[in-house]
């Protein structure tokens, strides 16, 4: 299919009148609900005086291929209010994804005319799983992408060349802009509408929907509930970074890299609020993902040693029983596997999905002989 048809080689179309941000939305099959509602809600409110709803200073528009509604995940379906139109309208296409695993986001059309927006130079958006879709059609290379963190590991699996950021709200790299989703969709709406508006439009549209004020992109995402009681933001990025890094892990030197403090500051905060050395915790995390797969998978412990970061299998074997008091192959003889995990997910969310209470683990399980101990590096 060729990109002229979605625009010709003519000059681009004028913007309407007035009109100072323009925004084309894309819905994917299963699409989440709330990764679209607060965008519009947001261009909605920032478009006019108080809540009067014209499309003055903002106009969207909902495009499809198709004139059946497209269903959200949540059975709600939306249908479009035109046909897939001159993306040279825009100043951004936004592509609204939801479940991953629920059959083809779109049609073959459809991701002709991202190519088309793309060649046109019009700035891409990615919104919860809208980043799939941009990097499964390539336009997302030699750029940063945000996934939420509960798909970092679907999207290091699908795209093992590309490098998502799963511990930030949004990513805006040059013409290509990816959204977590969820409740930061709001944000990103925000962001936008101050670039284009300014900041007293946003703070009202912000204001209107009870939202105090809009987090920054480099606001560090929400971590799974059983974190939810660390309060200081890098140390729960630190706990994320963990949990993305059970594989291959990061050196205490490279997460206070990423996170912008000195090691002696992070390991003090980390103490303070989980009570270990960042090491030691890391370490635990590890083994109790080798215990999950044990249990669960039917892989070799040679294969699970590596899966869980450690270099070898003595090495496992021993750090195992240290912290367990059995060894891996007894758990593997006589333990039963979990009743909940999920055989579609992936190891490693399923082991998310089933120990989620569990993240922050009995403390006294692996306490530090010494409290002041410095164990920097966290690889194994």
């Amino acid at each position: 299919m060729e990109y002229r048809r979605f625009g010709g080689s003519g000059p681009a179309p004028r913007q309407e009148e007035r009109a100072l941000l323009s925004v084309g939305f894309i819905l994917t099959n299963n699409f989440t609900l709330t990764a679209l509602a607060p965008f519009i809600d947001a261009l909605r409110l920032a478009a006019d005086e108080g809540d009067r709803s014209r499309q003055i200073r903002c106009r969207w528009t909902i495009m499809g291929s198709r004139a059946e509604p497209v269903m959200s995940s949540c059975g709600i379906g939306v249908a479009r209010w035109e046909p897939l139109t001159d993306p040279r309208r825009f100043d951004y296409v936004v592509v609204v994804g939801g479940l991953l695993h629920a059959g083809p986001q779109l049609d073959d059309e459809t991701l002709a005319y991202l190519r088309a927006a793309a060649s046109y130079g019009v700035t891409l958006v990615g919104v919860c799983t809208g980043s799939f879709v941009l990097s499964r059609i390539g336009l997302m290379k030699n750029r940063r992408c945000c996934v939420s963190w509960y798909h970092h590991r679907d999207f290091i699996e699908e795209f093992p060349d590309l490098v998502p950021v799963a511990d930030q709200l949004y990513v805006v790299d040059r013409d290509r802009i990816t959204c977590s989703g969820g409740a930061g969709v709001a944000d990103l709406a925000a962001f936008l509408i101050e670039r284009h508006l300014g900041r007293a439009t946003a703070q009202k549209t912000m204001h209107i929907l009870l939202i105090d004020k809009a987090r920054p992109a480099s606001q560090s995402q929400p971590q799974p509930p059983t974190v939810a009681e660390i309060t200081n933001d890098r140390v729960r990025r630190a706990l994320l970074l963990m949990e993305q890094h059970i594989s291959d892990p990061l050196s205490v030197e490279e997460m206070v890299r990423r996170l912008n403090v000195s090691t002696r500051q992070f390991e003090r905060l980390f103490r303070l609020a989980v009570g270990t050395s960042p090491a030691t915790y890391y370490r635990s995390l590890r083994l109790r993902y080798g215990h999950w797969l044990l249990r669960n998978t039917k892989r070799s412990v040679t294969a699970i040693a590596n899966e869980a970061g450690f270099a070898d299998c003595a090495h496992f074997s021993r750090q195992f029983r240290e912290l367990f008091g059995i060894s891996p192959s007894e758990v593997r003889r006589t333990a039963e596997p979990d009743a909940e995990a999920d055989p579609h997910l992936s190891p490693l969310a399923a082991f998310r999905r089933t120990n989620g209470n569990s993240l922050l683990p009995d403390r006294r399980l692996f306490e530090d002989p010494a409290p002041m101990v410095r164990d920097s590096v966290a690889t194994d």
